[in-house]
């Protein structure tokens, strides 16, 4: 079994070392949930200590106008902090292991843009991202930054908490939504609405024949930080189950799928998956 040099415990060690005897050799695709960017500052969603969270429909958001007002205000109140997380060690492993050819890309879903950042070239990001917002009406396609600007110019008294509270999707519970003007469309004036797939939304087809790709290319699966409630990334695991891949998935506690996993990993996900770089060798 390959030698694990870490501080890992030894059920932890001889866990990693499964993992990276069913993967050396293999092409990987790597699916990442909430739980990769936690040590980056952003909260996950359902493991130990997540806030407890009511999440706007977007039947809700595109029917009511003080659903919109709410929305808005909170994710500005969050936007600047969570735009300046900067990418763990567990995003940077991922994209040292596509630059040797190990990985094929990933698959995230996650919102943040962090993998991007990190320097991963192939990033399937299965609920959108925070970084853009887009017209629902006219379609057209404005950069957060710059909408950011426009909401501070709009409602000036808005001031943004020093130590805020960060919810996981970059958002923030507001003291009060009074007075707020909401955001429109300079060219159209129609309802603005963040690139994310909001909860009662399916993921886009297009997007999701993408990941499937990333997988059906691949001959092994690693998921981190995911606790798999969510069906996209069951679906994604049941493809790799389906070509009998190594599925190796790493998470803190339980995840639904632990039973079908090749080797289950309870650990921190930057740890983890710097240890993989770490071992894994470059493939040509």
């Amino acid at each position: 079994m390959t030698t694990i040099a870490t501080d890992f415990d030894a059920r932890t060690t001889d866990a990693v070392a499964a993992a990276v005897s069913e993967l050396s050799g293999r092409r990987i695709a790597v699916l990442t949930g909430a739980g990769v960017s936690t040590d980056s500052g952003i909260p996950d969603y359902r493991g130990e200590g997540a806030p407890v969270r009511t999440p706007m429909t977007a039947e809700q958001f595109m029917s009511s106008e003080a659903a919109r007002r709410r929305y808005w205000v909170g994710s500005h109140l969050g936007w600047k902090a969570f735009a300046a997380a900067e990418p763990n060690p567990g995003h940077r492993a991922v994209a040292a292991l596509e630059s040797r050819g190990v990985a094929t890309g990933v698959v995230t879903q996650n919102v943040d843009g962090l993998h991007v950042r990190a320097g991963s070239r192939r990033v399937v990001e299965l609920h959108g991202t925070m970084r853009r917002v887009f017209c629902t009406h006219c379609g057209q396609v404005f950069d957060r930054r710059d909408l950011a600007r426009r909401v501070e110019d709009d409602n000036p008294w808005i001031r943004v908490p020093a130590d805020v509270p960060l919810g996981p999707d970059g958002d923030v519970l507001p003291e009060t939504t009074e007075g707020f003007v909401i955001p429109e469309c300079t060219v159209c004036g129609g309802v603005l609405k963040p690139d994310v797939v909001f909860f009662g939304e399916f993921i886009p087809a297009a997007k999701f024949r993408e990941a499937e790709q990333l997988v059906h290319t691949s001959q092994a699966l690693v998921i981190a930080g995911s606790s798999l409630v969510v069906n996209s990334g069951i679906r994604l695991l049941e493809r790799a189950r389906r070509r009998r891949l190594p599925v190796v998935i790493v998470n803190r506690g339980v995840t639904r799928a632990d039973a079908r996993a090749t080797v289950k990993i309870d650990a921190g996900t930057s740890e983890v998956l710097q240890a993989f770089a770490d071992a894994l060798p470059p493939l040509g």
